[in-house]
């Protein structure tokens, strides 16, 4: 009896020691799925404490941005004199002029000079900062960032007119010491008269080609603008691009939407183009005696100008570009057909006669018709036959001829 007590006493230990380690095992295995857990729930606290700290800055931001929304608008104006080194005097955006103080901790007071624009506080009027200058970007535009692809040699029958205004613009910029050894100031402008399409925008490109100056081209409609002072406010900051840039030239294209002569009893329109002719006028006036500013203007209606404008000292020469003539006419066929393929029985003599009035845009029109006509009927080459078709449909059926009886019915009717 003895005996089955020690073996069920045996049994009941081993069943125990067994009971027990499959509690340690699944208690170790139940610590680690807790530490596998707490080490995610850590991971995820992180997160959401990187997440906190993110939102809580951008929320800070975002409440200056607000603040900064929510701040008065400041006034801008135009400093006149530095009284001292603590006033100014100001003169608003509204019209009056103020003695007001400035910030230094903002504001560098050797940026404080006569002519600097300002930022005002609503308030007090005191000067907060120093705005940068004012530039139109359509003033900005008008200058001709790339050199035109135009050259003295791609323009025929103007050979004089050539030389009078490369006395005239071209020389003054390139050789400068020969006016400053006789002593003769070189002239400020030159003014361009002719029928369209004779020649007068080709010859401001060659200028441009030849000389290293900035061009500025700038159409005359472009100056004429709807509100008092603006045509003359573009003016002036066209004026003073070009004398930033300089060396540089200024082409005025239809120069005569501006220039027309003045009258007593125009409309308010007609008033605020004349502001901008006496604007354009003083600042002709106004260039430096030595002049690295050269000005070019061009006009097909020389009849309509205002006397003051075509005075000495303003537009010191003025040059006309005719209707090319018989031998004007050859050269210019020539230059324009120098890269078509062309028969033999092509003669630009002939071709001369058979465009008598006709102007270089005419002719290069002519040319091109001609082209175009060859490639329609695809041959190789063009002839003289596709020559006088296009003669006849440009100078006859075409824009000239509409230009013709534009003019008969007009006629008609005085």
């Amino acid at each position: 009896m003895s005996g089955n007590m020690r073996s069920e006493g045996i049994s009941y230990g081993e069943g125990y020691s067994r009971f027990l380690q499959d509690k340690m095992r699944q208690l170790e295995e139940t610590n680690l799925l807790l530490r596998d857990r707490l080490e995610k729930i850590e991971q995820e606290s992180r997160y959401y404490q990187e997440m906190q700290v993110r939102y809580e800055r951008e929320i800070k931001r975002l409440r200056s941005e607000l603040e900064k929304l929510r701040t008065p608008p400041m006034l801008v104006g135009t400093v006149v004199n530095v009284i001292d080194s603590k006033r100014l005097v100001v003169r608003s955006s509204t019209g009056p002029q103020y003695v007001v103080t400035y910030a230094r901790q903002y504001v560098e007071p050797s940026e404080l000079v006569p002519g600097a624009r300002v930022a005002l506080n609503q308030e007090s009027l005191a000067v907060v900062s120093v705005l940068p200058s004012a530039r139109d970007p359509s003033v900005c535009g008008m200058e001709v960032i790339e050199s035109p692809d135009v050259d003295y040699s791609m323009i025929g029958g103007l050979a004089e007119q050539i030389e009078e205004i490369r006395e005239v613009v071209e020389l003054p910029l390139t050789a400068p010491e020969r006016f400053e050894r006789v002593g003769v100031e070189p002239p400020r402008g030159v003014l361009l008269i002719g029928p369209p399409g004779t020649g007068k925008t080709l010859l401001a490109k060659a200028v441009a080609k030849r000389t290293s100056a900035t061009f500025i081209r700038v159409v005359g409609s472009e100056l004429v603008q709807k509100y008092i002072g603006e045509g003359a406010r573009m003016v002036r900051e066209l004026f003073a691009m070009a004398k930033e840039k300089a060396p540089s030239i200024l082409f005025i294209d239809e120069i005569d939407a501006i220039a027309t002569r003045r009258m007593d009893d125009g409309s308010s329109g007609e008033r605020e183009v004349q502001r901008t002719l006496m604007q354009l006028l003083a600042e002709i006036d106004g260039f430096d005696p030595r002049g690295n500013v050269r000005i070019i203007g061009a006009t097909n209606r020389p009849d309509i100008l205002d006397p003051a404008l075509l005075r000495p000292g303003r537009f010191d020469r003025i040059i006309e570009i005719p209707i090319p003539d018989k031998e004007a006419r050859a050269e210019i066929f020539r230059i324009h057909t120098a890269r078509l393929k062309l028969k033999r029985d092509v003669d630009l003599a002939k071709l001369a006669e058979l465009t008598e009035n006709a102007t270089g845009a005419d002719i290069k029109a002519i040319v091109t018709e001609a082209g175009m006509l060859t490639v329609k009927a695809n041959k190789r080459a063009v002839g003289m036959e596709e020559f006088e078709h296009a003669i006849k449909k440009v100078m006859v059926n075409g824009h000239r001829g509409y230009m013709m009886s534009l003019k008969d019915m007009s006629a008609m009717f005085r």
